[in-house]
């Protein structure tokens, strides 16, 4: 992992010409200072019927707008070199965001453009709300986890530069995606595991159990990504990012995506798995590492039902506008799931999921043969009265802590 980051160092992502679309533009922050109401005719804010056609979902609007009430905004420029720059938008009726007076806004900037038409609201600034939200998570994290909550703070925070000075830098010079993503991934897994659960033989099986759902997960994802001819180039920010760095594989970046997206359950499971198996061995010093996987890998049966239920859900939800679309067009399930946007989900969600079930037995059965190699003292082997056991004939009570520990022998440090 370390070679890998000494060799990708990207050293910050490569500069381009802005395009001035999408996300690829320049954009200050605004305040709505004025809003009036105006007739849409007056403003030509609909314009004519588009074809004529008002059976179109165009021509429909357009109709529809012609007689109605539209908003003139004006929006006073507080950031940039045009800082105190004040210029007019009209707010059609039917569009989704209606603008408010006093209302923070973020406005893109085109300097090609003619003067009155440089400037236009492109989103809503959200930065308070957001901030106020990540604030109640950080407390909530706190208060509940204590120490622990701390520590994954600070690993949720170095998750997020790992991302953002490693992987997407990385990316953008040309790097092999897929190489990027492991290394990445690897870093961000062991800064946060050992961060949150200590440098402990508990916390290196649940590594090793991830690492070898990473590398499942990596091998059945790039061999189905290429049998189903997925191209991961399937909407505008992709074409986009295709546009401006031809030389990406955005094949390669689409596994990445589940690499990384796999990851953080990945953890979840094997850290469960992990502790239950060594809280079995607690209950039970005597049984033998058979035993410990048996029961273990009933715990991770109910686990594996639930988490892999969570995972399909979690990707079913963030596609349900498509899924939606879909139904609209009262496509066959067939012609959905063939569609490459579709495709994509779903290869995304089975590989990641089958990297899921395969880390309960992996992980379940490196944590049983890791605990269960505990030996008794030499004492116990040869045969021999333990002490306890020889004060208990003399009438002597045995000491508690050794009592606690009969039978145990030597115990690895946790």
């Amino acid at each position: 992992m370390l070679v890998g980051l000494v060799v990708l160092w990207p050293g910050g992502a490569p500069a381009h010409e802005r395009t001035g679309v999408g996300f690829d533009r320049q954009t200050q922050q605004a305040t709505v200072t004025k809003v009036e109401s105006v007739s849409c005719a007056s403003v030509n804010a609909s314009g004519g019927t588009p074809t004529g056609d008002t059976s179109t979902a165009e021509g429909s609007s357009a109709q529809q707008q012609a007689g109605g009430t539209c908003k003139r905004a004006t929006i006073r420029v507080d950031t940039g070199s045009d800082k105190g720059r004040t210029f007019t938008e009209i707010v059609q009726p039917d569009q989704s965001r209606q603008l408010e007076q006093g209302e923070k806004v973020v406005v893109a900037y085109e300097p090609s453009a003619p003067k009155d038409l440089q400037y236009s609201v492109t989103d809503v600034n959200r930065r308070i709300p957001m901030t106020v939200l990540a604030l109640i998570f950080a407390v909530a994290v706190v208060v509940v986890g204590r120490l622990r909550g701390v520590m994954a703070l600070v690993a949720l925070a170095i998750s997020f530069m790992v991302l953002n000075f490693f992987v997407l830098p990385a990316i953008l010079q040309g790097s092999n995606p897929l190489v990027v993503a492991v290394v990445g991934s690897s870093a961000i897994m062991l800064i946060a595991l050992y961060l949150c659960h200590g440098l402990s033989a508990r916390t290196s099986v649940a590594v090793l159990g991830t690492l070898i759902s990473l590398l499942l997960i990596g091998v059945l994802g790039s061999l189905f990504i290429d049998w189903a001819a997925l191209t991961g180039n399937t909407d505008d920010n992709t074409g986009l990012i295709h546009g401006l760095y031809p030389s990406i594989d955005m094949s390669g970046l689409l596994l990445a995506g589940i690499i990384i997206g796999s990851l953080g359950v990945l953890d979840d499971v094997t850290v469960t798995q992990t502790s239950a198996v060594w809280e079995l061995h607690e209950a039970n010093p005597a049984m033998g590492w058979r035993g410990l996987y048996r029961a273990g890998i009933r715990i991770g049966r109910d686990h594996i039902a639930s988490v892999v239920n969570t995972l399909v859900l979690a990707y079913a939800g963030a596609a349900l506008p498509l899924l939606l679309l879909f139904s609209i067009a009262q496509s066959s399930v067939g012609s959905v799931a063939n569609s490459e946007l579709v495709a994509e989900e779903i290869v995304r969600t089975l590989v990641g999921s089958i990297g899921l079930v395969a880390s309960v037995p992996v992980t379940t059965a490196l944590a049983a043969l890791v605990v269960s190699a505990d030996r008794p003292g030499p004492t116990e082997a040869s045969g021999a009265a333990p002490e306890p056991v020889a004060a208990a004939s003399a009438g002597a009570a045995p000491p508690a802590t050794a009592q606690a520990r009969g039978g145990r022998g030597r115990r690895r440090k946790r």
